[in-house]
């Protein structure tokens, strides 16, 4: 049996098969450039979510943010203002190290730590509250710049609306992922004073108003009963007449620690903000209150529209009222206030009172 004569294709078959060939290379070209692409968008927003400052343009609405500007300033007068501010956050982390290591006590923040840390999202800040270092004017200038346009001035909002919980959003109120991505990308500052003159504020405020009822029967009548020799029945019943010197023996008493956490009005800012655990990126001071504020609003972009509210100087406690306080007490409790105070003396750079006369 005899084999077969073998068919070539005829031209038009051989360029189907080209033509087909063809195609699958492209077709593998084409796949071969939309996974590398894929690839390359991955590992760019990886970089990103390390580095934050990676690219220019890569903020909200198109724009830099307030971290991106305070870091690396891009008009002349934050130039300046950076190099202080620079300064105040090598202060806090120096001190933060040298505690470290004469302290055993280590621990993890939890959200309820974070209650004081109020978020603004449009404006990507986080402002730790510190009550009498001008927090209520900070608390309406955050309910303007999250508000979304429902306020415009900040001293049409009233005094106590400002301290409405709802009225805020806290960093306690998000969840463990949203909250390590805000405390990594958001700017975060607060606000402190010079600790006896915050303490001695809180306790002309908190004591010597007549309006301040509920402070009055919840520590008022506590610390008279607990300090004062032969109080009256009426002192025992209003506890409206807390004197100095108790309120100083109230606070350096071990049991009082132990049996709660202090009052925010009069607890140290080491304990409120945790500067620590959470890296500040601006440290504003009482002492330069509306400088230091109308930089942040305009790191935030919104210096031109909005401007921090001015305050009353004549009533604000000083350090001469502070030294008539601290007069009336003695040596022993003047040091024993000095050490519960010390670390915010130390973080926040400011120096032994003159008129103190420590042991």
């Amino acid at each position: 049996m005899g084999l077969r004569p073998s068919v070539s294709p005829c031209p038009a078959m051989k360029q189907t098969l080209l033509d087909l060939m063809r195609m699958s290379r492209i077709c593998r070209m084409v796949l071969a450039t939309c996974l590398g692409s894929f690839i390359l968008v991955i590992f760019y927003f990886q970089i990103m979510r390390r580095n934050p400052f990676a690219a220019e343009g890569c903020c909200r609405k198109g724009s830099r943010n307030a971290l991106q500007e305070l870091y690396n300033p891009t008009q002349a007068e934050f130039s300046a203002a950076a190099v202080l501010h620079q300064a105040r956050r090598d202060q806090v982390a120096d001190t933060c190290r040298a505690h470290s290591v004469s302290s055993r006590k280590r621990r993890v923040l939890t959200p309820s730590d974070l209650k004081h840390l109020v978020v603004d999202e449009e404006h990507e800040l986080i402002y730790c509250y510190v009550p009498k270092v001008a927090c209520t004017n900070w608390k309406r200038v955050m309910m303007v710049l999250s508000g979304r346009g429902k306020y415009s001035d900040p001293m049409e909002i009233l005094s106590n609306e400002a301290h409405v919980p709802s009225n805020l959003k806290t960093l306690n109120q998000y969840s463990i992922p949203d909250i390590n991505h805000r405390l990594k990308s958001y700017l975060k500052f607060l606000f402190v004073r010079e600790p006896f003159e915050r303490l001695v504020s809180a306790y002309r405020n908190k004591f010597t108003l007549r309006y301040n009822t509920s402070f009055h029967k919840r520590y008022g009548t506590k610390i008279v009963r607990r300090y004062r020799k032969n109080a009256t029945t009426e002192a025992l019943q209003s506890g409206a007449d807390v004197k100095f010197q108790e309120f100083a023996e109230y606070l350096v008493d071990p049991g009082t620690q132990r049996e709660a956490p202090l009052n925010e009005h009069w607890q140290t800012v080491y304990s409120l903000c945790h500067p620590c655990h959470i890296h500040y990126d601006l440290v504003g001071k009482y002492e330069t209150l509306e400088e230091d504020a109308n930089y942040v609003l305009k790191l935030a972009g919104v210096g031109d529209s909005l401007r921090f509210p001015t305050y009353a100087k004549s009533t604000r406690t000083t350090d001469q009222m502070a030294a008539i306080f601290f007069n009336n007490i003695s040596s022993q409790q003047q040091g024993q206030l000095y050490q519960l105070y010390k670390l915010d003396f130390l973080m926040f750079n400011y120096s032994i009172p003159s008129y103190l006369k420590l042991q």
